[in-house]
């Protein structure tokens, strides 16, 4: 993997900073749910566990998709 090393506020919580840019990195299929959990340095599960406080979900259809799937 590269490094990169960002400058950012003070004010940011680096954890929640580093949740963020994974989950958008694996709701674009840039990274897999494990790469992104490398990523912000936690366990593949506590990512998985926890990436949904952050409005993206592990798995492909969004909350809309399976409105419409149940609900026709």
């Amino acid at each position: 993997m590269k490094t990169f090393t960002l400058k950012v506020p003070d004010s940011i919580n680096e954890l929640d900073f580093k949740m963020q840019l994974a989950g958008l990195l694996l709701e674009k299929g840039i990274m897999s749910s494990g790469q992104a959990a490398d990523l912000v340095g936690i366990s593949k599960r506590e990512f998985i566990e926890n990436i949904g406080k952050y409005g993206v979900s592990v798995f492909g259809e969004s909350i809309e998709d399976i409105d419409k799937i149940i609900n026709g």
